[in-house]
């Protein structure tokens, strides 16, 4: 499988993410699709283990013969990340999601994000990509025209304000820094705290 989209936006999120990857340890992505972020993530970081995940078969099956060859990348498991219980506390030093938050609810994603830093070990770093509205308004013609397409089918999805999301994360307790991105997408990225003295 090939998605369009991942191809046109992986470079400049390539660009944004390589230089904050940890300089060891494991990467979990979330709803990693066909696998091409992670193949791309996983070239040009050998030094780090990725760990892809996707809830539906079909995709798995693609992520894992994309990444056929890598031996830093291990087999696709198999997780629906909006539902409690998931995370293993400090289990990896960084996740990364990629064009999901505007596909599920404020619920789901409230969940998502608090699993997702129970995840990080101390210092470990939450990566998140995707377009957003900005005091709660489009900041373009396509992205008004998609954000109506999705709350058309389900009017419980739709574009997130990145005001909320900062809010939430800093709840949580990580550091936000917000890089813009082509397209008037945004990377966000939450860090944890790390263990004092280390």
């Amino acid at each position: 499988m090939t998605a369009p989209s991942a191809e046109r936006n992986q470079r400049p999120i390539l660009d944004a993410l390589l230089p904050r990857l940890p300089q060891s340890g494991h990467v979990l992505e979330i709803a990693s699709g066909t696998g091409q972020h992670v193949a791309a993530m996983a070239t040009h970081r050998p030094d780090l283990i990725f760990h892809p995940s996707e809830p539906d078969a079909a995709r798995r099956a693609s992520i894992d013969a994309r990444c056929r060859g890598l031996s830093n990348v291990l087999e696709a498991v198999e997780l629906d990340a909006c539902r409690t219980g998931w995370a293993t506390p400090g289990a990896v030093d960084a996740v990364v999601i990629v064009n999901l938050l505007h596909l599920i609810s404020d619920g789901e994603m409230s969940v998502l994000l608090d699993e997702a830093h129970r995840a990080l070990s101390p210092g470990g770093m939450l990566a998140i990509y995707g377009p957003f509205l900005r005091d709660g308004r489009a900041i373009s013609a396509a992205d008004r025209a998609f954000d109506a397409h999705l709350r058309a089918q389900d009017e419980a999805v739709g574009l997130k304000d990145v005001a909320v999301l900062e809010t939430v994360l800093r709840v949580l307790g990580l550091d936000v820094e917000v890089v813009e991105m082509p397209a008037g997408n945004l990377m966000i990225f939450g860090r944890a705290a790390a263990v004092p003295g280390l």
